[in-house]
């Protein structure tokens, strides 16, 4: 069984779910219009430009989640779904990892969003697992930190290595599938790295190590 590992945002989606999240939260009043949206605009720029302090970004994105009741985030995010998930899917990346899935290979994705974000975009895109930055959570309440290792640059590298060692899982003939010079440490860790309609930075090391780059637009 084959490891294929994809990154979500701009690779499998067509978009930002964690930018996209907090446009949601903007439109639906459910945070302050201006700064929010100026604030979630900012650090996005940053993720794009490899300038962003992801525990900065997460204490900005985590804390919708400590504000309202459970019951209430799962309404929302149900909405998100039909609202903008559901625009951001691509045909070319369900038929990819519907090959893959077929090969008999086993489909994770790996990404900085949150959990609460996107474990529900992994159930519906069908992958076997996601390994995403986890949110803490307490008595069953967000408590608006992370508990662990942000899933993000070399702490993606960290993330498969930790879930390595629990699963029956290995690297032999692996794939990786990503749009961002931020995976550039996962993407050198697998056997079969593969640019997904990169970024700039990403597509000049790309072509300088002779790796693959596909369109799934």
């Amino acid at each position: 069984m084959t490891l294929a590992i994809f990154d979500l945002d701009n690779t499998l989606l067509h978009g930002d779910s964690d930018h996209a999240w907090g446009e949601f939260l903007v439109e639906k009043g459910i945070v302050d219009k201006e700064i929010y949206k100026q604030a979630n605009d900012l650090f996005y720029q940053q993720y794009q430009n490899g300038q962003l302090n992801i525990l900065e970004y997460l204490q900005f994105a985590l804390k919708p989640l400590t504000q309202h009741k459970p019951e209430k985030l799962s309404q929302l995010h149900k909405s998100f779904m039909l609202e903008k998930v559901a625009k951001m899917r691509l045909e070319k990346a369900d038929a990819l990892l519907k090959k893959h899935r077929d090969q008999g290979d086993f489909l994770l994705i790996i990404t900085a969003t949150n959990a609460f974000v996107t474990t529900p975009i992994a159930e519906a895109l069908g992958v076997d697992a996601i390994l995403a930055t986890d949110p803490e959570i307490i008595d069953g309440v967000y408590t608006g930190k992370i508990a662990g290792t942000p899933c993000f640059q070399d702490g993606k590298v960290t993330r498969l290595n930790q879930w390595l060692k629990d699963n029956p899982q290995d690297l032999k003939g692996s794939f990786f599938y990503s749009d961002s010079h931020n995976d550039i440490p996962l993407l050198k860790m697998v056997d079969n790295p593969v640019a997904v309609d990169a970024d700039t930075q990403l597509q000049a090391f790309a072509k300088e190590q002779g790796w693959p780059h596909i369109s799934l637009r």
